[in-house]
């Protein structure tokens, strides 16, 4: 049976990269006497990076974590059962070979329906964290930026990014987040040492052979 990846391990990215090409309004910097100075964020990055996103996020998939056992029991339970349809199908009685294709097919349409729910009830509130986290980097950036005389600062988290190259001590991801880290007087989670990681119950076997349709008696 093929398995999925899951839908909830990318939902971080995705949060992240819908902030990020939403964008903020621009601030402008006080003109800055002589060249200009340009800088680079990775706004994804900083977001999951900050001592607040990793504890928010880590929160939110420990809420979570029943929610994905429960999915991971309920897909070994039509794994089992269509196990047994393959192994045993050919043993069966028609009624009982009926009964067994049916439970199948409701437990899989079931399982289906509670993963989709799950998953979109975890985006929404992963969407709230990026969002809030997301709008105080970016007032902490437009401080940075102005006490350090940048007069612009791109984001090159997204593949839409105009930056081909830059050099390294342009980036200003690590100071910002620092600076927010620092004013938001949040200490950095215990449970690890980097960025959350967002795992999550295989997709269902929604794509795994279909079941064989009921048999039907002959008259």
């Amino acid at each position: 049976m093929t398995k999925f990846a899951s839908l909830f391990a990318v939902a971080v990215l995705a949060s992240v990269g819908a902030f990020a090409q939403a964008g903020a309004p621009a601030t402008t910097a006080a003109p800055a006497d002589g060249p200009a100075k340009i800088g680079i964020i990775n706004i994804q990055q900083a977001i999951v990076a900050t001592n607040e996103g990793r504890r928010d996020l880590e929160a939110l998939q420990k809420k979570f974590e029943p929610k994905q056992a429960e999915l991971q029991n309920l897909n070994k339970e039509v794994t089992d059962m269509q196990n047994q349809l393959k192994t045993q199908g050919d043993k069966l009685n028609e009624d009982a070979r009926n009964n067994l294709v049916r439970n199948i097919d409701t437990k899989q349409k079931n399982l289906q329906r509670s993963f989709e729910d799950a998953q979109q009830d975890f985006q929404a509130q992963q969407n709230e964290v990026v969002n809030r986290i997301g709008g105080k980097l970016m007032q902490v950036l437009d401080t940075y930026a102005k006490q350090n005389g940048y007069t612009v600062v791109l984001d090159v988290s997204t593949a839409q990014s105009p930056v081909l190259w830059a050099a390294q001590t342009t980036d200003v991801t690590k100071p910002v987040v620092d600076a927010y880290n620092a004013q938001s007087g949040v200490a950095a989670p215990a449970t690890s040492a980097t960025a959350p990681k967002t795992g999550a119950p295989a997709r269902p076997a929604a794509a795994a052979p279909k079941t064989p349709p009921p048999a039907t008696k002959k008259p």
